[in-house]
């Protein structure tokens, strides 16, 4: 068990389990016991720190990173140094290396999707450059992709403040040796310019699917750097936009002062692409070609520092100059020829066969003919199922004489990715020394989803459908825009076609429509309809909502009341809701009120002679008679009236007023 799991780091960080191995640290996990977070802890390994220039180099790492924080760079939290021990606390990212992402989509992507990496990556190195710093070791193995879709540039492992030094290929750079530039491979002085030829071969390895050069050693390879140019992106797939390609072998051009001068013209330049695919760069190839140099300048390509240096061969000239090797001409070698050979000459050729012979048989004996007796040799095959590829591919003590092989990488939705599920040989079989490869395969985490185009597509549709990918859709950014329609996406993040997990949390941009001007709703009250709507429109309202409503006191066909309310600042477009009259209501009237018929009683005064009687109600004559006093001594009027009414009734005797009656129905 490694030595530092379960410790606690100046009482507040808590390793928990190895994450990876370095050249020169291992990175554990750890957690952070005062904030209640986890993080990826980076100690130097203890066979080195005791050595003076690891510490040094370790320490100067610690603060050349820590001067760092950008959103596209892993961040530094803490760094520590004591007698005992050196570490660096940084942020712990859940991701995988862009390596891992390309050999999970067949190592080439689509050029949309390496355009959105690039740009994160040279906006990274922007930040470092402007501080100082150069990477020195750009790679896609040292790029981190987040669930996101984002990117972090990881392992600033041998960044130096830029400060005239050099840069050699030391024993610990040739895993990078396919990234490298120009004048790293010839140890010459770099700059940040550099790092951008490495960003362009890992733009070139993202839209190609190969590396820009390969050989069998690592020397080979660094010397087509400083000698060769590439294939063309376009030669190996003409669907690559050209400017890309022409943005790609720009920054790859042998000669630095052919290169983008900075992070931020590089950068310019992707954007400019990114808006218009199609736009012509006009950039010339023979700024591609390798810078040439007089022979007497040319540094050799250096090696591990402990292997001395072969002396360089003198040039034709040189040999020439030096008496001490010239030839001897024709005529000069026919005359030794025919001098006497002296008995020491043959005595000395003689031992020189003899001695050969001998050679012979003692190879023969000790290298061939030994083996053929000798008992076989077999190697048990270590357990490396479980463990992290990338830690694991570099960790000696594990492996032994042994090396990994990526094999199959195959989704898995419980084991992590690039964990190790299986391995040929198996784990403890004995395999003769012949079998140094041990080949596995590896997790790509959970099956990835592609992300779909979702721009110009109506919100909730986009959330549908997202929905059924399995993404979460994060609560929507709400912006105006003049083109998109209200309610439409404008964009997300990730972007079209980056490959996502379950779960991924996507971040969509909605169009709120063009930015609405300020109005004040007009007062509608008693307005017919047709005079509301006409009013709206002359504000730049909408009529919304009209409900027809019953009102005692408002005519049938005017406006009784609207929201919002007359005088309220609304944005213009803005649906005004209407209730309209429809006069009372039938069903809240009294009932019709019913006509009933009394009967008054007149007395007639004495007398002989007849008299007309008259009754008048309402100025009209309800009642005419001529009654005999002798015969009648009162008159009965009938008189109608509706229920609950008062009636006033005038009674006339021969045309001369005699009685007024009130009459209550």
């Amino acid at each position: 068990m490694d030595q530092y799991i379960g410790k606690l780091l100046d009482n507040r960080y808590e390793i928990l389990e190895v994450i990876g191995t370095g050249g020169m640290a291992r990175v554990y996990k750890a957690r952070c016991h005062r904030l209640n977070r986890l993080v990826a802890i980076k100690i130097l390994r203890e066979d080195l720190a005791q050595d003076a220039e690891f510490r040094r180099r370790f320490h100067d790492e610690s603060q050349a990173v820590a001067m760092l924080s950008h959103p596209n760079i892993v961040a530094v939290y803490d760094v520590s140094r004591s007698s005992e021990l050196e570490y660096i606390v940084m942020e712990l990212i859940d991701g995988i290396t862009l390596k891992q992402y390309m050999q999970k989509k067949g190592n080439k992507l689509n050029w949309r999707e390496a355009l959105h990496f690039t740009t994160q990556i040279v906006k990274a190195l922007g930040h470092a450059h402007s501080r100082g710093i150069i990477h020195r070791d750009i790679k896609p193995h040292n790029v981190m992709v987040l669930r996101d879709g984002s990117v972090k540039v990881a392992d600033f492992g041998i960044a130096r403040v830029a400060s005239g030094g050099h840069s050699t290929l030391t024993q610990e750079a040739l895993g990078s040796v396919h990234y490298i530039s120009p004048e790293q491979a010839r140890g010459s002085h770099i700059d940040a310019r550099s790092d951008l030829y490495s960003a362009g071969v890992v733009l070139y390895e993202m839209i190609t699917g190969r590396l820009p050069f390969e050989g069998d050693t690592p020397v080979s390879v660094a010397i087509q750097h400083i000698n060769s140019i590439p294939l063309a992106p376009r030669e190996i797939d003409p669907s690559i936009p050209e400017a890309l390609e022409a943005i790609t072998m720009k920054a790859m051009a042998p000669n630095p002062d052919n290169r983008y001068s900075s992070a931020d013209e590089m950068l310019a330049d992707l954007e400019e692409f990114r808006k218009n695919p199609n736009i012509n760069f006009d950039y010339k190839i023979s700024d591609f070609m390798p810078e040439t140099e007089p022979d007497e300048d040319k540094t050799q390509i250096r090696s591990a520092p402990s292997r001395p240096r072969e002396p360089r061969p003198r040039t034709h000239s040189q040999r020439r100059s030096s008496g001490s090797e010239r030839r001897p001409n024709r005529y000069e070698d026919d005359e030794e020829g025919r001098q006497g050979t002296s008995p020491w000459v043959i005595a000395a050729c003689v031992a020189v066969v003899l001695i050969f012979l001998g050679g012979v048989v003692y190879f023969l004996n000790q290298v061939l003919f030994s083996d053929i007796f000798a008992p076989a040799t077999f190697y048990e095959v270590p357990q490396v199922v479980g463990e992290d590829y990338e830690s694991a591919a570099t960790n000696q003590e594990l492996l032994g004489r042994f090396t990994l092989v990526l094999g199959d990488t195959v989704a898995d939705e419980e084991a992590e990715a690039g964990t190790i599920l299986s391995q040929n040989p198996s784990a403890g079989s004995k395999v003769g020394e012949d079998v140094t490869q041990i080949t596995v395969t590896v997790s790509g985490g959970p099956e990835l989803v592609e992300m779909i185009d979702v721009y110009n597509m109506e919100y909730q549709q986009a959330w549908l459908e997202l929905n059924k990918m399995g993404l979460k859709v994060a609560t929507p950014e709400y912006v105006t825009n003049e083109e998109i329609t209200k309610n439409y996406v404008i964009s997300s993040t990730p972007p079209k076609g980056a490959m996502l997990a379950p779960g991924t949390e996507v971040q969509l941009v909605v169009s709120l429509g063009p930015e609405v001007k300020p109005t004040v709703v007009p007062s509608l009250f008693e307005r017919t309809l047709e005079q509301a709507t006409s009013d709206l429109h002359t504000s730049n309202l909408e009529v919304g909502r009209v409900d027809p409503v019953y009102d005692d006191t408002v005519p049938e066909g005017y406006v009784v009341y609207q929201y919002p309310a007359a005088g309220t600042t609304v944005d213009e477009g803005t649906a005004v809701n209407l209730q309209v009259s429809k006069g009372p209501d039938p069903d809240k009237q009294p009932p019709e009120p019913q006509e009933v018929e009394k009967t008054i009683t007149v007395t007639l005064p004495d007398g002989d002679e007849p008299i007309n009687v008259q009754a008048m109600m309402d100025g009209v004559v309800i009642f005419s008679e001529t009654k005999d006093p002798a015969m009648d001594l009162s008159v009965e009027i009938p008189v109608k009236g509706l229920e609950g009414e008062t009636k006033t009734v005038t009674v006339y005797f021969n045309g001369i007023q005699a009685d007024i009656k009130e009459v209550t129905f």
